[in-house]
């Protein structure tokens, strides 16, 4: 393999593994604090990342594949992934609509947003970077299952642009549908990435359309 070729690779590597513990970390502190903060649109984006992790480890095990072999197809554990990502994706829309529901019908107001201001502050930047960096390495290999990782990306940023709007209007105007909103479009997020999954687990091809 060319020196190049395998510099590329790695850092491809090192991207799938940069995003896995992003998620985690950003994860475990959005699920605290959307708990402790009774703000359902910041929980329901930690825990949207921790789903995003179980993804990130049938990514990075594909780019993994890439350094010994040349890979077009999805292998057993890949599928696995994916088919665990759709559930937890599903399960986790459900969660949502249920607990806006909850939420609107017991009127629970989130005591301060100011969390998911920041945290999704923090995460368009590093979406950002990663999606820049991932199309690129993706577009110089010739990749589909690279440029399939950093639409999934882009989805994370969306989200986080979801959480940003919803978290600073609440923080504004102390309007609990703000927070009900930014949940119930998250969980819109979820349902499209969980039913994405499903269809990508059909497959044995790997095309650069999202592959989370």
């Amino acid at each position: 393999m060319p020196d190049k070729k395998l510099k590329l690779i790695n850092t491809a590597i090192l991207l799938a593994f940069i995003t896995i513990f992003y998620n985690l970390i950003e994860g475990t502190i959005s699920v605290y604090f959307g708990a402790s903060d009774d703000t359902l649109a910041l929980l329901g984006f930690g825990v949207d990342s921790f789903v995003e992790v179980i993804s990130g480890i049938g990514i990075a095990h594909l780019v993994l594949r890439m350094k010994y072999e040349k890979v077009d197809n999805r292998d057993k554990l890949e599928i696995i992934a994916l088919r665990i990502t759709g559930v937890s994706f599903y399960i986790l829309t459900a969660g949502l609509i249920l607990g806006s529901v909850i939420n609107v019908i017991k009127d629970i107001h989130p005591t301060t947003t100011m969390a998911g201001v920041i945290i999704s502050s923090i995460s368009l930047l590093t979406m950002y970077i990663l999606i820049k960096y991932k199309i690129k390495v993706g577009n110089e290999l010739n990749s589909a299952a690279i440029i399939a990782d950093a639409n999934c990306t882009r989805t994370c940023f969306n989200l986080s642009i979801v959480l940003l709007a919803s978290s600073a209007l609440y923080e504004i105007f102390k309007i609990n549908y703000f927070d009900v909103l930014g949940s119930l479009v998250i969980a819109y997020y979820a349902f499209k990435e969980g039913r994405e999954a499903f269809e990508k687990a059909k497959e044995e091809k790997i095309n650069p359309s999202c592959n989370c």
